[in-house]
């Protein structure tokens, strides 16, 4: 991949992700803070500045357009694009015209971008209180302390191991995981927890939903991308692994903190669920390597089929 088409990629997601003209000031000082630390010197790609002018709107869709003419990475834009636009929930109306006028300069066919948002309004809309597959542990408040690190350690096995595959409809399936152990944690403890509680609890840890996809995508596209390029898969097996890794930790030090914090009867400061937050962040990056095989493995029993079935059950 060139580096105008990585370019052209990461300024459509950064696009996407201020598209909502509604988002908190504090998601979007955590996409600009999130860009400026990208850095993306050896690819020669001034992250910071791109989110600069984003926000300014100083580039029109047009001029990432212009670097994209691979059809593949086409539907990889959008596809990025509508999973940054998902993050938080089901798409505003402004988010709905930012990927309207993205499918139009794009030129992508209407029905193959209606699925595409079809199967990502199921993933936004996923339930909660449904237990799924992933491993016996049980709902109940009787969870063992170990069966709960187990449970957390097979949700951040199952989020590596999604970052392998390599369609983008596999990623979006990350934070409905992530928002379902979270409920699970808290069910254990007592806690019956409705989905913009976990948000609230997600965006204090400093886990934003929409710079976590930023970020996720930033780090692919400046390491080379994961690209579907030319017909067959592009992804290096770098680019794959440093995805599986992050996603394996942010799932596993968010367990790790909602642990704690509901076990605690919910007492724990902003800033003490931050700090517990980056410290299971090194405790997770010291564990990926051990688990890389088993995320590997996962990867090959895996599918797009499933995993929906996953996230709706």
């Amino acid at each position: 991949m060139t580096r105008t088409q990585q370019e052209s990629l990461l300024i459509i997601v950064l696009m996407a992700a201020f598209a909502d003209g509604g988002r908190n000031d504090a998601e979007r000082d955590r996409v600009q803070k999130l860009a400026a630390s990208l850095g993306g010197d050896a690819a020669g790609i001034d992250v910071a500045g791109i989110a600069r002018r984003v926000m300014l709107k100083e580039i029109s869709l047009d001029a990432p357009i212009a670097g994209l003419q691979d059809a593949s990475l086409k539907e990889q834009a959008y596809e990025m694009a509508l999973a940054v636009c998902d993050a938080d929930g089901a798409r505003n109306d402004a988010e709905t015209r930012f990927l309207a006028s993205l499918q139009a300069v794009l030129g992508l066919d209407a029905t193959t971008t209606q699925t595409l948002s079809d199967n990502a309004d199921k993933l936004a809309a996923a339930p909660l209180a449904v237990a799924t597959s992933i491993e016996p542990a049980p709902m109940a408040s009787t969870m063992s302390a170990a069966e709960m690190d187990k449970m957390i350690l097979n949700y951040a096995m199952l989020n590596g191991a999604l970052e392998l595959l390599p369609q983008g409809l596999a990623s979006m399936a990350i934070i409905p995981l992530q928002m379902k152990m979270v409920y699970r944690i808290g069910k254990a403890h007592g806690y019956d927890l409705d989905s913009g509680h976990i948000k609230d609890f997600l965006a204090t840890v400093g886990v934003g939903m929409t710079s976590q996809y930023v970020e996720k995508f930033g780090r692919k596209l400046i390491g080379g991308l994961l690209g579907k390029v030319a017909g067959g898969i592009g992804r290096g097996i770098g680019s794959a692994v440093t995805g599986s890794a992050f996603s394996f930790g942010t799932t596993y030090a968010l367990g790790h903190v909602a642990k704690s914090y509901y076990a605690g009867g919910r007492t724990l400061s902003t800033d003490m669920l931050q700090r517990a937050y980056q410290n299971a962040i090194g405790e997770a990056g010291a564990l990926k390597d051990r688990y890389l095989p088993q995320m590997q493995a996962q990867a090959q029993t895996l599918n797009i089929a499933k995993v929906m079935e996953m996230v709706k059950r």
